[in-house]
């Protein structure tokens, strides 16, 4: 039986639309969605060399290879869409040989040929698969697959072309081009899903991505061409892994870098502004890799680029974390300028910090307008517990020996000693940050219970404590600790200051005075 000879299947242009997606642990809804859709204007006419003389047709032989194949173009877009659908080409690696494929079975090629110049793309897909159904261990296996990926591309479905992805890998693992399609599927999947999974194996898939060297048979410049579309999306497949399923935001920061340097600055502008988001929500999360120089940087660089329609919400976040930063806004435009300019913050790019709680006490107690005696106790409980040793001293020097009511709940309590939660702080964390030391013991009927609001006898005839400043002292900050064999996990506290009052009574709730009812002028009394 006469082979025949396969040659002549052009290659074909997709144009791809795809979200790549945002990761924000402060926004949950955030949601990421992938489709594919085909533009017919970029498909290439067939060019179907038929030659019947020796009962045989060729077909090129570099036909739907991936590591030769088609030429597309892949538009990328954030969901948020910070950038405006900017066109990014993933050229052909086409080999520089020639070859001929030989299927001999003519019911195979029949079957082949009847599959393949099918022109409704659904009943292709059906025939492609259905070919391979039949003819398994088929010599164009692989080109079939190949033509199925597009030809499921042009259908918009993406779970179906990574099914056809996954079985050229199984035939060719180092396929180049059948590994970046998996991943940007993947990356959509894992962006709109957060499954830790899927995550994951994008990502182990993109690590393999920039591992795998090039092919012999591919030129170096359709090499360069390849990884300078390719390496970004590997690099942010792999960031978004680190964030949503390791949470791991110092890791996603590195790899968003190594992204983001693959590009020029104008082209950060566009292709790489969405990552420069995800690169400053990374950097504003609590942490070991929390540098709040960075967010602001990068956010201001994203607000600086992003369509009109997105800078609102964009510059809420850098409004908010410049000033939880800086302390207020004055100095803002100047960052956004600045980051305007280069992808990366130059060396010498600083931004002051805002003053630390005592330096802000200091400069209050220093300011010649501030009356000591005047403050509220809240504020002088802020002193007490923010200031500087010094500036805590001179606010008491004003307090002590001074008598004070003591508005608060009842934290703990006995006949000679009340404990009571004074700030919202203490309050909140259910300790005492005030410890009465009472003058003259009260009767077990009149002890307060724990949760019971001591108040003010000038708001209302509120039942009251008083007592006379005697002492503080300052309670650091203290960080969590683990539980041990031996000890139990504790909590993290913040600084606190702790008072105690002499000479303290309680000034029970006055009654409220019923007045008694008076008939009104000209009522007489009934006769009996």
């Amino acid at each position: 039986m006469d082979s025949m000879l396969i040659s002549g299947i052009p290659p074909t242009s997709l144009l791809v639309r795809g979200g790549l997606g945002f990761y924000n642990p402060s926004i949950a809804s955030m949601d990421a969605v992938v489709s594919f859709t085909h533009h017919p204007s970029t498909e290439a006419p067939e060019r179907m060399a038929v030659g019947f003389a020796s009962k045989s047709m060729d077909i090129d032989p570099h036909f739907g290879n991936s590591q030769e194949h088609c030429m597309k173009k892949v538009v990328f877009a954030s969901l948020m869409v910070l950038t405006s659908m900017s066109l990014v080409t993933v050229p052909s690696l086409r080999a520089q040989d020639s070859g001929t494929i030989q299927i001999k079975d003519p019911a195979e090629f029949n079957a082949y040929q009847t599959a393949y110049t099918q022109t409704d793309p659904k009943a292709k897909a059906a025939a492609l698969e259905d070919f391979l159904k039949n003819y398994p261990q088929s010599i164009v296996k692989k080109a079939v697959l190949d033509v199925l990926v597009d030809t499921y591309q042009g259908l918009n479905d993406p779970d179906k072309e990574l099914t056809a992805t996954t079985r050229v890998l199984q035939i060719e693992p180092n396929n180049a081009q059948a590994i970046f399609l998996s991943v940007y599927i993947k990356k959509g999947q894992c962006a709109k899903t957060s499954d830790a999974q899927t995550c994951d194996d994008a990502a182990t898939l993109a690590q393999k991505g920039l591992t795998v060297a090039k092919p012999d048979a591919t030129s170096a410049d359709d090499w360069k061409k390849y990884t300078t579309t390719a390496y970004p999306v590997f690099d942010s497949t792999i960031a978004l892994d680190d964030a949503i399923s390791k949470k791991d935001f110092k890791a996603a920061e590195g790899e968003y870098k190594a992204e983001l340097m693959l590009f020029s600055d104008d082209q950060s502008k566009a292709a790489g502004l969405a990552d420069t988001y995800q690169l400053a929500e990374s950097y504003a999360q609590a942490g070991e890799g929390q540098d709040l120089v960075n967010a602001i940087y990068f956010y201001a660089r994203t607000w600086d680029f992003a369509p009109p329609s997105f800078k609102g919400p964009i510059e809420k976040k850098l409004e908010y974390w410049y000033k939880k930063f800086h302390g207020k806004l004055d100095g803002l435009d100047d960052v956004k300028a600045k980051a305007a300019l280069t992808t990366f913050p130059p060396a010498d790019f600083k931004i002051a910090p805002a003053p630390t709680p005592a330096e802000q006490i200091h400069t209050m107690l220093t300011d010649p307008s501030t009356k000591l005696e005047s403050l509220a106790l809240s504020d002088k409980e802020t002193i007490l517990t923010l200031g500087s040793k010094d500036d805590a001293d001179k606010i008491w020097a004003v307090m002590k020996g001074q008598q004070t009511p003591v508005p608060g709940t009842v934290i703990e309590a006995t006949a000679s000693v009340i404990k009571v939660a004074v700030t919202d702080d203490a309050k909140l964390a259910k300790v005492a940050d005030f410890i009465v030391n009472l003058k003259t013991p009260l009767a077990d009927k009149d002890i307060p219970a724990p949760g019971f609001e001591f108040g003010l006898q000038s708001k209302g005839g509120q039942a009251e404590l008083d007592g006379t400043y005697d002492s503080y002292t300052q309670v650091p900050a203290k960080a969590a600790t683990p539980a041990t064999a031996t000890t139990p996990a504790t909590p993290a506290t913040d600084a606190a200051a702790q008072l105690v009052l002499q000479n303290g009574f309680v000034q029970p709730e006055k009654k409220k005075v019923v007045p008694a009812h008076k008939p009104a002028a000209g009522h007489r009394p009934a006769a009996h």
